[in-house]
């Protein structure tokens, strides 16, 4: 194992190792959350050590937690008890390894995350924003008390160690056939229409990868298409507390090719959307990220049936707009000016490592 993940409370009654900090879903089952926990039995007093697991949607900042409102809302969340010791999970690789790491006082846990749970998603804060950013994280979080589920009873920041982990989708190994899409559209004072077509070569993309897009235009009426322009959308559905939907521009490109009455157009152009093209705007879905890590753009969700609406968190998603710009002619000018736009739906997520899961 390469590296170690621990976080100690600050009574440095609790010691919380994981050996890894992304978990994947491999959209039938996912990866099991093996940990250990070191006590310092001088710290209990007449109270317990619990391990906790939740899926939790964060959406605002923890500023408004001094107002009594609620800036978290629990997805889903489990429990252990470790100390005094009530159940014993059957010992794997990473436990005997992180045994080893912790030493004495050490208890080991396993935690299943369930296959219906959204990934890890966090929304891109602005440039005067404060504390944690907008999301779906997951948190492993050992504490002492009396009781797990206690309202009455509060747990001290001091008493506690938490690791933020990321649920996180690969790339499906097979990749299917690109879309494409087309349109006919007819002007006013043209007896003819302008044909557009677009494609792509396969359906999935990878973060970085060079997305290349054909292009046909066939101009059968009498204007000229001027220029046109490729842009990308995200698409991000917060479905957990609300309805809302955003739409962001994270690619935009325009081309000044020009295309003459009763001429035609047919070119490959190449585009890559990427994070460092956006790094100002607010509210941008980016993949789960860690602490002192750099992310990307939020990998497209992959829907699995029978989930209920409820659980999701946030959808995302991605579109390519391909829009060309007609300019309008004759004495009536630019009233006749008009667009002729298609889409295509764009999926980007990461390539599975070799040999590692």
């Amino acid at each position: 194992m390469a590296k170690v993940f621990k976080k100690t409370s600050k009574n440095g009654g609790l010691t919380l190792y994981l050996g890894k900090r992304d978990y994947v879903d491999h959209t039938t089952s996912v990866d099991k959350v093996d940990g250990v926990v070191k006590i310092d039995p001088a710290e209990l007093g007449d109270r317990k050590v619990f391990c906790q697991l939740a899926c939790a949607f964060r959406y605002g900042s923890d500023d408004l937690d001094v107002m009594g409102l609620c800036f978290r809302k629990d997805i889903w969340f489990t429990h252990v008890q470790l100390y005094p010791q009530t159940t014993k999970p059957a010992q794997t690789p990473m436990h005997e390894t992180l045994l080893a790491k912790a030493g004495e006082n050490a208890y080991p846990f396993t935690f299943e995350i369930p296959n219906n749970l959204p990934c890890s998603v966090s929304l891109q804060p602005g440039p005067e924003d404060k504390g944690k950013a907008c999301g779906v994280d997951f948190e492993v979080k050992a504490y002492l008390a009396k009781e797990h589920d206690n309202p009455d009873e509060k747990v001290e920041k001091k008493d506690s160690a938490r690791l933020i982990i990321r649920k996180i989708q690969y790339a499906p190994s097979q990749v299917g056939a690109g879309p494409k899409s087309e349109i006919c559209k007819s002007f006013m004072m043209s007896d003819k229409p302008v044909h557009l077509e677009a494609s792509l070569q396969k359906d999935l993309y990878f973060h970085g990868e060079s997305i290349p897009i054909k292009i046909k235009i066939n101009n059968e009426s009498n204007k000229t298409v001027k220029k046109f322009k490729i842009s990308v959308e995200q698409c991000t559905d917060i479905v957990l507390y609300s309805a809302d939907k955003y739409t962001k521009v994270v690619y935009c490109q325009e081309f000044g090719e020009t295309v003459d009455p009763s001429g035609t157009y047919e070119n490959t152009l190449t585009i890559v959307p990427q994070l460092n093209d956006n790094k100002e705007k607010r509210g941008l879905a980016l993949d789960g990220r860690l602490k002192d890590e750099d992310t990307n753009l939020a990998s497209t969700t992959i829907l699995k049936t029978n989930i209920e609406k409820e659980v999701l968190g946030i959808l995302v998603s991605y579109k390519i707009k391909i829009n060309l710009m007609v300019a309008g002619g004759g004495l009536l000018g630019g009233l006749t000016a008009s667009d002729v736009t298609v889409e295509l739906p764009l999926m980007l997520m990461h390539p599975k490592p070799e040999g590692k899961y």
